[in-house]
């Protein structure tokens, strides 16, 4: 009979938590994989990973969290945590390249505490798709850059962020979410919006009616992705900050 896993999402607070009741083996890591990029690419300040109801069939199974945390180190640059392993699982972190990789944590509340504390700044609005988008994308910028004392990342953190904005108010034309948070050696942006239409630099319509477009965020970040959401996508860059 094939082994199943559940994962249960609590993502009502700043501090996403993920909840494994079951077996985790060769045969479920991929579903609880795509959970936890799932929740990553929601950009929460932080990420636990609650072990306490899971069952650990096979030792190679516990690489999935190693992954997540290696996909998340430099976007969207949320901490992983894992708490509450079983007994035997814990041994087996103990004595693994995971626990050096992924902390681990004997409670949910230590991990959520230590998750919370090694959380990156982050500055957060909503923005409707309309003509001033742009502007007050750029005003965010320097507000950030600002809090963090990083002057010097005011002119290129403006620019991409003002063309990620841009892009929706032109092609998706839904209201998004702006996203930056500091993780050196990056200032990440990021942007959510609406549509699932995957962003893609080569289109030339991007660099219509005053748009300089994705070419240009390609140029300026060090590099850039979008990743499809359940009600849309999020399009995200990486400025270098030295």
């Amino acid at each position: 009979m094939p082994s199943r896993i559940s994962c249960e999402v609590d993502d009502g607070s700043p501090v996403t938590v993920v909840r494994l009741v079951g077996a985790l083996d060769v045969s479920t890591m991929r579903e609880v994989h795509t959970v936890l990029d799932r929740c990553l690419t929601s950009q929460p300040d932080a990420l636990v990973v609650d072990l306490d109801g899971v069952a650990v069939a096979d030792r190679l199974a516990l690489s999935v969290f190693a992954a997540a945390c290696r996909r998340a180190a430099d976007w969207p640059a949320v901490p992983v945590v894992l708490c509450a392993p079983p007994p035997e699982a814990a041994a087996w972190l103990a004595g693994s390249t995971t626990c050096q990789v992924v902390p681990v944590r004997p409670s949910c509340a230590e991990a959520t505490e230590l998750a919370g504390a090694t959380a990156s700044p982050r500055l957060r609005a909503r923005l409707e798709p309309v003509a001033t988008a742009c502007r007050r994308a750029r005003e965010l910028a320097a507000d950030a850059c600002a809090r963090w004392n990083v002057p010097e990342l005011v002119g290129p953190a403006s620019l991409v962020l003002s063309e990620l904005v841009g892009n929706v108010v032109r092609h998706a034309q839904t209201p998004m979410q702006v996203t930056l948070t500091l993780r050196k050696p990056y200032l990440q942006v990021a942007v959510v919006d609406g549509s699932r239409t995957a962003a893609r630099a080569g289109c030339p319509d991007l660099r219509a009616e005053g748009g300089r477009g994705l070419l240009l965020v390609r140029e300026m970040a060090q590099r850039w992705g979008t990743s499809p959401l359940a009600d849309g996508k999020v399009v995200w860059a990486l400025v270098p900050a030295g």
